[in-house]
């Protein structure tokens, strides 16, 4: 079984995902790409840290059983054309609620995309991760804690992957935050500072 991680790059960076978001950001494609690379890990990783609480994962899988089943997926390119009248900047304020801008800033200093082109971005991703989360509940039968446990396994693979322990220390300096970290880290890894 693969994981929501790898579902999600093979589902956004193949065919012409990532061009249709260059476009709708007025982006370049390899900045977009880098920023979605980016983004990815640290939406999966704040929504483990959001649902490792009881009354967190119940909230998420309400969500999932309600708003998003994962019919996003069936046409992802139209969820990106449409991603302005999408339910994307809500889910991010409920995911980063104030950390957002600091989301937006590290993602644009990972990926070189101005503070507009980041929060586009993820309004358009956050539907779609969700989808992805929704499908594999629907498929997997998961419950509110099944669902934080799937999520606590994308923190764990993504700790020992090629990210080189991304979310294993995304609260490195030990502030309750995961972005700023995260941020710095993924810097590192993609050669921006």
């Amino acid at each position: 079984m693969t994981s929501i991680l790898d579902d999600l790059n093979g589902q956004l960076l193949s065919g012409g995902t990532v061009q249709e978001m260059s476009s709708q950001i007025g982006a370049d494609p390899a900045a977009t790409r880098q920023a979605v690379t980016a983004a990815l890990p640290v939406l999966l990783g704040q929504l483990a840290r959001n649902a490792s609480a009881p009354d967190g994962a119940a909230a998420l899988d309400g969500a999932l059983g309600r708003d998003h089943d994962g019919s996003v997926l069936d046409d992802v390119p139209a969820a990106v054309r449409g991603f302005q009248s999408g339910p994307g900047a809500s889910i991010l304020r409920h995911v980063f609620g104030q950390r957002q801008p600091a989301v937006q800033s590290g993602l644009g200093k990972v990926s070189g995309l101005n503070a507009q082109q980041t929060q586009q971005l993820l309004a358009m991703l956050a539907p779609i991760v969700l989808g992805m989360l929704g499908r594999a509940k629907r498929q997997r039968g998961l419950d509110a804690r099944g669902v934080a446990d799937v999520l606590g396994g994308e923190q764990r693979q993504v700790s020992t992957g090629p990210l080189g322990g991304l979310l294993g220390l995304l609260d490195a300096d030990k502030d309750g935050s995961l972005v700023d970290d995260a941020m710095g880290m993924m810097g590192r890894v993609l050669g921006r500072r």
